[in-house]
């Protein structure tokens, strides 16, 4: 078995244990779980027609209906701060996971501003609810869908 070597670039601090270095680097950041199996629900459910990671608005909504001007931002409890989980933070380099977590908040502030700017409805699933109770989710995101346009 060959040894891999990870590439650092810099914006995160070197792992205390190369367990971890290779678990991290395995993180998507598109096509997750949870937003794969939202996008099945939404087809289940007959809401087709969005868009994916569209660039052609602000913040590149993980699906939006551009006929609607609905946005889906599909958040990771660990990595956006869910409000349910409330999941910790890591026991090393507290400083620097406590600064990226408040950066990744503000930005998603920021990415729903800018988009309700331009009229858009803008709705955010959180991973475990779509994994604890995807058809409530997607209830919830039929009836703001029927109330558009």
């Amino acid at each position: 078995m060959t040894q891999r070597t990870y590439i650092r670039d810099g914006r995160a601090p070197i792992p205390k244990n190369e367990l971890t270095s290779r678990i991290m680097s395995l993180i998507r950041a598109k096509n997750t779980g949870p937003e794969l199996l939202l996008r099945k629900g939404l087809l289940k459910a007959g809401l087709r027609g969005y868009k994916l990671h569209w660039d052609k608005v602000p913040g590149r909504p993980d699906i939006c209906y551009p006929q609607k001007k609905l946005a889906l931002f599909v958040h990771g409890c660990y990595w956006h701060r869910c409000p349910y989980c409330k999941s910790a933070v890591p026991r090393t380099h507290k400083k620097f996971w406590k600064d990226k977590f408040e950066k990744n908040v503000k930005r998603d502030k920021i990415k729903a501003v800018l988009l309700r700017r331009k009229g858009w409805s803008v709705k955010v699933a959180w991973e475990c609810q779509i994994k604890k109770r995807l058809s409530k989710v997607i209830e919830k995101i039929q009836r703001d869908w029927n109330k558009l346009n």
